[in-house]
């Protein structure tokens, strides 16, 4: 009887080993959890409750995994917009994966002053609040209604893009 009961709590104890094993212990960022996860009940630590299937949990265990590193979350209209827009800047840095475009000096067609730009499209909508241009000159940071001016033609050149495309 002794070996049956010894044998049954090794084996109790081998199981709980594996499932620990299974467990998070990455020290990811908890808003690339939630982005991946599409969960918004992601704590501070990074992990959510076991019914939300966040990683770390049991429900993880048999969800679709999602690499933040491969899934694009930003407006394909807005950014391919904002490359057409200006394509008068030569590009510094380009992420599509955080949606943030750098540009160097260039000087606009038919104009002297010589602009820069950095640009960040931070949610897939097509929607104004998706897009976030900030606009320097070599004296400085540009005024609000030329970036405006600038925000619009993009929203407006994405729009003509998505209707193109057939998708509106």
């Amino acid at each position: 009887m002794s070996i049956a009961r010894t044998l049954r709590a090794g084996i109790l104890s081998g199981s709980f080993l594996a499932l620990a094993a299974c467990g998070g212990g990455d020290a990811a960022d908890p808003a690339a959890i939630a982005a991946a996860t599409d969960n918004s009940s992601v704590t501070a630590s990074g992990h959510g409750g076991a019914a939300t299937g966040a990683h770390g949990s049991i429900g993880g265990l048999f969800g679709k995994k999602v690499d933040p590193n491969v899934s694009v979350h930003v407006n394909k209209y807005i950014w391919n917009a904002a490359l057409d827009v200006l394509n008068f800047l030569p590009i510094e840095s380009i992420d599509p994966f955080t949606g943030v475009i750098v540009t160097g000096y260039g000087t606009p067609p038919g104009g002297g002053r010589p602009y820069r730009a950095t640009i960040y499209v931070q949610d897939p909508a097509l929607d104004a609040r998706s897009l976030n241009v900030a606009l320097q000159s070599r004296g400085g940071p540009v005024s609000a209604d030329t970036v405006r001016a600038v925000e619009d033609a993009i929203l407006t050149r994405a729009r003509q893009m998505r209707i193109a495309d057939g998708k509106l």
